[in-house]
C-alpha cells in the first residue's frame, strides 16, 4: 500500500544525500498518511537516506510506535510525531543535520536575509536549545514542536535541523534553503559580518517569490533526475529500477 507515497519520501532521501544533507545513516524524513493522520511513512535506522525503497520504509503511529514495515524506527521518531501531532497543516517532516546550518547555530546569532535563500525565513527561524543531545524522548519531543510553534523551519543548536511542511516537496526545498542561507550567513560572518542585508520594504515580496509552490515541485523534479543519473540504486539515464 501507498506505493506512491513511498516512491515520493524514497526520491526525497535520495535527493537530500545528492544535495549535501546526508549524514550516513543518520537523519529522517516522514510523510503523514492522508487516510490515516494519525500514522505515517518514516526511513528506518540503520540505514542512509538514499537506500530507502518501497519495501523498506516503515510505518510510524503518533505514539512512535512502528506498526508496519521490516526495518526499526530511529530513536528520534518524536521530532516526527510531535510536529505531526500539533501540526495538523504538516503533512512531512525532515530532520538533518547539515554542516553549515550546525556551524550557523554556534554562534548564537539570527539567520538573516543576506541571500535570496535568507529572504525565505524572513520571518525568523526558532532556535531548539533546552539540549544539544539527541531528541530521544516524547517530552522532547513535544518540547521541539512547542519551539517550532507555526514556523516551517528550526535549528536545533549544536545538532541540525527541522523542516516541515504540508507537502514533501516542500519540507525539502526549505532543508536545503536553510542550509544555504546558513552558508551564505557564513561566508559574510568570516568576511567581518554582513552590512547590507535585502531591504526590509522587499522581504515579503521577495520571500513569495522566492518560495513557491511550481518551485517546490519543478525543483524536487529536476533534483531527483539528477540524483538518479548517479544513485548506484537507479538504472542508467536516470530511470528507477523496478524492483528499486
Amino acid at each position: 500500500m501507498y506505493e506512491d507515497l513511498k516512491e515520493r519520501l524514497k526520491n526525497a532521501g535520495r535527493v537530500l544525500v545528492h544535495e549535501g544533507l546526508g549524514d550516513y545513516v543518520a537523519g529522517h524524513i516522514s510523510m503523514r498518511l492522508p487516510d490515516r493522520p494519525d500514522q505515517f511513512l518514516m526511513k528506518p535506522a540503520g540505514m542512509g537516506l538514499d537506500e530507502m525503497t518501497i519495501e523498506n520504509i516503515i510505518t510510524v503511529n503518533l505514539e512512535g510506535q512502528k506498526t508496519a514495515g521490516p526495518s526499526a524506527r530511529h530513536n528520534e521518531v518524536w521530532i516526527h510525531s510531535e510536529v505531526l501531532r500539533l501540526r495538523p497543516d504538516v503533512n512531512a517532516v525532515l530532520h538533518a543535520h547539515p554542516e553549515a546550518a550546525v556551524a550557523f547555530s554556534s554562534l548564537d546569532k539570527p539567520l538573516l536575509p543576506v541571500s535570496n535563500d535568507g529572504s525565505i525565513f524572513y520571518a525568523g527561524v526558532p532556535v531548539f536549545a533546552e539540549t544539544t543531545d539527541l531528541i530521544t524522548t516524547k517530552e522532547r519531543g513535544e518540547a521541539v514542536a512547542r519551539t517550532m510553534g507555526d514556523k516551517q523551519a528550526l535549528i536545533l543548536r549544536n545538532h541540525g535541523i527541522v523542516t516541515c511542511s504540508s507537502s514533501i516537496e516542500e519540507t525539502v526545498w526549505l532543508g536545503l534553503k536553510l542550509e544555504r542561507a546558513c552558508r551564505v550567513q557564513l561566508a559574510a560572518e568570516a568576511a567581518g559580518g554582513p552590512k547590507l542585508l535585502v531591504k526590509t520594504e522587499e522581504l515579503a515580496a521577495k520571500a513569495a517569490k522566492a518560495n513557491r509552490p511550481d518551485l517546490h515541485s519543478n525543483v524536487f523534479a529536476y533534483l531527483v533526475r539528477r540524483a538518479n543519473a548517479t544513485c548506484p540504486y537507479c538504472a542508467p539515464q536516470g530511470g528507477i529500477r523496478i524492483d528499486s
